[in-house]
């Protein structure tokens, strides 16, 4: 393909108008040819500047707009399975914000339906696996130089919630991040969740359970920890060590800029997850976009999506629950095995 691949971007909102931005500005071999939005305003102000854009206020007239040859799904969760069907019916690759879509069941349905299309079309945007730090990690892990691992423990913190957020959404939204990247640095699906609930920190709204200590058990008899700390009041980070036989490893530690004036040392942390993983969410719309003009989609794809939501939706019954959940995975269709 030697013409510019035209996407459509669906959803103008914080996330979305980032991508538009990113795609016209940051990405080679890319050109965005529509942005769709309930709010016409919203996607107008994330068009503007851009030559050639049509803003639409409904997602399917989008997607049917001359030269769009694939699409970005940044839209609200509950609107993710329509389009992504939409996606599938016309052939359209597809890159889809986490999470696939509102619930297991519905990300079990564009599993489905991706797999009697019989090839990948969908891939999902878990961006982690696209930071450098992440990408050394997982090369090490299966490098074997430490080992086979036994034990990941990850730190998850923000400055502070949204208005919106429930205690349910420090595993379905935060910590499904984590999900993944367990899943993908070891190879193995999560069997179980367990989540530990320590008195709520001052700090949160009130009814907010926030820290929580979620602990996920695997195929293969690694255990992962996860502290979600979604009120931490002083940045945004996010830290994994992998505990092998012979060795561990760990990042999310890499320096900040240093400054000594006045007899102290200040180092900056970053606020929000868009500082901290910038070049991977370039990076990620980048291959992303490489892959698609050669014909193949690569990445996270549809059954990492439904797999990560249904482990997040067992977590969410372990912390109502106060007990160990299972978790019930459908059989894997051939096309991603």
């Amino acid at each position: 393909m030697s013409e510019p691949l035209g996407v459509a971007v669906l959803g103008a909102g914080h996330m979305g108008a980032d991508h538009v931005r990113r795609l016209a500005r940051s990405v080679a071999g890319a050109r965005v040819v529509a942005v769709a939005d309930p709010d016409r305003a919203r996607g107008e102000a994330a068009a503007a500047g851009i030559e050639g854009v049509r803003v639409h206020a409904d997602a399917l007239a989008a997607l049917a707009e001359p030269g769009v040859r694939a699409v970005l799904v940044a839209s609200p969760d509950h609107a993710h399975e329509e389009a992504l069907l939409a996606a599938l019916a016309r052939g359209l690759p597809v890159l889809c914000e986490k999470p696939l879509a509102a619930d297991a069941r519905a990300a079990l349905r564009v599993v489905e339906a991706e797999a009697r299309g019989g090839r990948r079309l969908i891939q999902v945007g878990f961006m982690r696996r696209y930071d450098t730090e992440y990408r050394e990690l997982k090369a090490l892990l299966d490098s074997g130089s430490i080992g086979r691992p036994l034990m990941l423990h990850c730190r998850h913190r923000n400055v502070s919630s949204p208005p919106h957020f429930t205690s349910a959404m420090l595993i379905s939204s935060s910590v499904s991040h984590e999900i993944d990247a367990a899943r993908w640095l070891l190879g193995q699906e999560v069997t179980a969740v367990t989540v530990l609930r320590p008195r709520p920190s001052a700090s949160a709204p009130a009814g907010l359970q926030d820290p929580q200590l979620v602990l996920f058990e695997t195929e293969g008899g690694a255990l992962v920890d996860v502290e979600i700390f979604v009120n931490c009041g002083f940045g945004y980070e996010v830290m994994c060590e992998a505990v092998g036989e012979r060795g561990s490893a760990r990042i999310g530690d890499a320096p900040a800029m240093v400054v000594r004036s006045a007899g102290r040392a200040r180092q900056d942390i970053a606020q929000d997850y868009v500082a901290r993983f910038a070049d991977a969410y370039d990076r990620e719309v980048r291959e992303w976009v490489a892959g698609v003009r050669e014909g193949r989609v690569a990445g996270p794809s549809a059954w990492d999506g439904y797999a990560a939501a249904a482990v997040a939706e067992a977590g969410v019954r372990a912390l109502a629950d106060g007990a160990r959940v299972a978790v019930d995975l459908a059989e894997r269709p051939a096309l991603y095995r």
